[in-house]
């Protein structure tokens, strides 16, 4: 093979090379700059494999400093049912970190309070699907509740507000 005809081959292999290199280096950097999230330990979070507004979510917390590690699966439910997640608090996926269960679109501000605080709950969710919640559009201005369940939480108790 000519010298030019061999560049010319393997120039997009290693222009892909370099820019994957590059966007790992700067993924990392980015990670690394929310020293918060440093204390935490590893998020598990069982979703659908089709699910993409949870693997949006996913991305979200990893972006915001939280290992995660995923299970795909098409029964969802059995996670919930074992974590006691009531039923009018369902949403689309459930995550477990710290002793918590953390169910749906929560605000990483709630799961950042949570962690912190300690409050003697089972978890917090975000019931549905609401539109700009992290995952669903990432509305900051958006409104909807974060709800506490379990543990010293009162039916339908309000953990945090976003939007507010």
């Amino acid at each position: 093979m000519k010298p030019t005809n061999a560049f010319l081959a393997l120039a997009p292999v290693t222009a892909l090379t370099l820019s994957l290199e590059s966007f790992g280096a700067a993924g990392m950097a980015h990670a690394e700059s929310h020293p918060d999230m440093a204390g935490h330990g590893s998020m598990h979070v069982t979703k659908s494999p089709t699910c993409g507004c949870c693997g949006a979510w996913v991305a979200l917390a990893r972006e915001a400093g939280y290992e995660v590690e995923v299970t795909d699966t098409r029964d969802v439910t059995s996670v919930k049912l074992e974590n006691d997640v009531p039923g009018a608090l369902w949403s689309c996926h459930t995550a477990e970190i710290e002793g918590y269960t953390i169910e749906g679109h929560v605000p990483f501000a709630a799961l950042n309070r949570l962690l912190d605080e300690r409050p003697d709950i089972a978890g917090i969710a975000v019931p549905g699907m609401p539109v700009g919640s992290p995952g669903m559009g990432t509305d900051p201005s958006a409104r909807y509740d974060v709800i506490a369940f379990g543990g010293d939480a009162a039916s339908g108790e309000i953990f945090h507000r976003a939007g507010q």
